[in-house]
């Protein structure tokens, strides 16, 4: 192999499951002519994180045969796109169809790579989701196995699909409440326990043969800049960092991850106080996670089209050159192929080549590419995976506050002042369904901010002193305080003055910021997740009077 073809394998650029014939075609002809490494999968162009901004084509219906034109709805899938995001009963079936295509035109087999969180739902419908990191980070440490059986589960939905590398977990730290964008995705505040939990994640994927990721180096937690969009900045020193940041890190390098992914942030102490992204200093690649901290596995850059860093360099392949200079081994997300290997061809050493070809390609042996007969197996198990997050529900639920809540309720029933409503689902959600055999009572819904125009929903409740809520949180993330209208939250604020208020929460633990008056509500019961299972754990908890067996794993200034 020669040189060049060699740089090839560093390369990793985005492929979307939902595309054009046209584009796809193009995906071969870089795997044919430049014998890049590998692939990241996303759902759509439209799906991706930094709004992608070319145009939408329609997704071709002659992939291959099996492929039939599919009838479909648009909707906003992902919370971060502006763009219209098609939904696609298929797209399961065609990652791995087209995992298959790709492989096939490939000399060197392609290492296959997806972001998947919370399993391949994170990217495809209609497959096995498992909660957020946030969530997990609230089971007490007696149930760290959990967190192993979620990493393994995820694993083994990849192989089922063909994708030998999950770009997760992470190891960052959540110590900011207003980070844009690391929030529900990390373990927690606790350095201690985000490195437990995440080395758990990873040891269940590793032990049914898929790779593993620790990100973002060194440490995206204490940022409030989506580094989609901007660069965010790290102020703390590198004795800070070692103290904090680094510690999940550090663990992971002593117990051989696999890959560490660095991160688009400055960290200004550890580059001469220059506003250098992470992803493109020697300094903290080379000098802090090389030589200082001892690493020789596989880094990975986060991906390069983010507006962080992809808007620094008129010239293509500069970008590329520049972040595999820095000590990336993979470029991930990379939009210039032929000429990004052409200026690492021209500017790096041939040692600095070799080094890096051979972390990739060590990482491919052990993910079995060049066994004789690598094979696609198994499918999804939706009973394994609703089984296991019932557990994790039943240990996860927080008990904020509480004050004898079910006490409470079960006396305003007998009385007959007990209400239920549910903020941002109709009646008919599982939790109330639960309810209802054993604890009925006249049920009301806002299920937006038009509900609250001409409505009799404040004299309707007139007559109750006791309402059991249910808030299902709409966006996991923080902007726009997590899509919670104020108009809704006014309301909302009203009752827990007037009321005896029970608030069971199914979202983002940080939701409860924002919330007017929360200090008067008589409890306050934290579910993370609005998945079937947690709604039904949620009402079991109630009706049995059990005390929740889950933490914050965050501060929330309010609390």
């Amino acid at each position: 192999m020669t040189l060049q073809q060699k740089i090839g394998q560093f390369f990793f650029p985005a492929v979307f499951i939902n595309d054009t014939e046209e584009n796809i075609q193009e995906t071969e002809r870089l795997i044919k002519e430049y014998n890049i490494g590998g692939l990241t999968f996303f759902h759509s162009r439209a799906s991706a994180a930094t709004n992608y901004e070319k145009p939408i084509k329609k997704v071709s219906s002659n992939l291959k045969k099996g492929f039939p034109d599919d009838p479909r709805q648009k909707i906003n899938l992902p919370e971060e796109s502006k763009k219209k995001v098609e939904i696609n009963e298929d797209s399961y079936q065609r990652l791995k169809d087209l995992i298959v295509r790709y492989q096939k035109c490939s000399t060197t087999p392609l290492l296959m790579s997806i972001d998947a969180e919370w399993g391949l739902a994170m990217r495809v419908e209609k497959t096995p989701q498992y909660p957020y990191a946030i969530t997990l980070g609230a089971l007490p440490d007696s149930e760290i196995g959990l967190v192993y059986e979620v990493g393994k589960q995820i694993a083994l939905d990849l192989k089922s699909a063909g994708i030998h590398y999950n770009l997760a977990p992470l190891a960052d730290i959540n110590n900011n409440p207003n980070n844009p964008v690391i929030g529900y995705r990390s373990f927690g505040s606790n350095k201690e326990k985000v490195a437990r939990f995440a080395l758990e994640y990873l040891r269940g994927m590793s032990d049914v043969g898929i790779l593993g990721c620790l990100k973002h180096f060194p440490g995206h937690g204490n940022t409030n800049v989506d580094s989609h969009l901007g660069l965010p900045v790290l102020t703390e020193n590198l004795e800070q960092l070692l103290e904090n940041e680094l510690v999940p890190f550090i663990k992971g390098i002593e117990n051989q991850v696999d890959s560490i992914m660095i991160g688009h942030l400055a960290v200004p102490a550890l580059n001469d106080g220059k506003d250098t992204s992470a992803t493109l200093s020697k300094n903290i690649i080379e000098s802090l996670l090389r030589e200082r901290l001892g690493y020789d596995g596989l880094v990975i850059s986060d991906a390069l089209n983010m507006h962080s860093v992809s808007k620094l360099y008129d010239i293509k392949g500069q970008l590329e050159w520049e972040a595999f200079n820095a000590g990336n081994d993979v470029l991930c997300f990379a939009e210039n192929v032929p000429e990004g290997i052409q200026e690492i061809l021209k500017n790096a050493t041939p040692e600095r080549i070799e080094a890096s070809y051979n972390r990739v390609i060590k990482c491919k042996q052990k993910a079995g590419l060049f066994d004789s007969n690598p094979t696609i197996a198994g499918d999804f198990d939706f009973k394994i995976t609703s089984e296991l997050n019932r557990k994790i529900a039943d240990y996860c639920i927080t008990d904020i506050k509480d004050n004898n809540s079910s006490i409470i309720v079960f006396d305003a029933k007998n009385r007959e002042r007990l209400a239920k409503l549910s903020v941002y689902k109709t009646i008919e959600n599982p939790f109330f369904k639960t309810l209802a055999p054993i604890l009925p009572s006249p049920e009301y819904a806002i299920e937006n901010a038009n509900d609250l125009i001409d409505t009799t929903l404040k004299e309707d409740l007139a007559p109750f002193d006791t309402v059991l809520i249910s808030l299902f949180v709409p966006k996991a993330k923080p902007l726009n305080k997590f899509d919670l209208e104020d108009s809704v939250l006014d309301f909302l604020g009203q009752l827990f003055q007037t009321k005896k208020c029970i608030l069971y929460v199914f979202g983002n633990p940080y939701a409860l910021q924002v919330i007017p008056n929360l200090e008067k509500a008589i409890g306050i019961v934290e579910m993370y997740q609005d998945f079937v299972e947690f709604q039904e754990s949620a009402a079991k908890q109630l009706l049995e009077d059990k005390k929740g067996k889950g933490s914050l794993p965050v501060s929330i200034p309010t609390i």
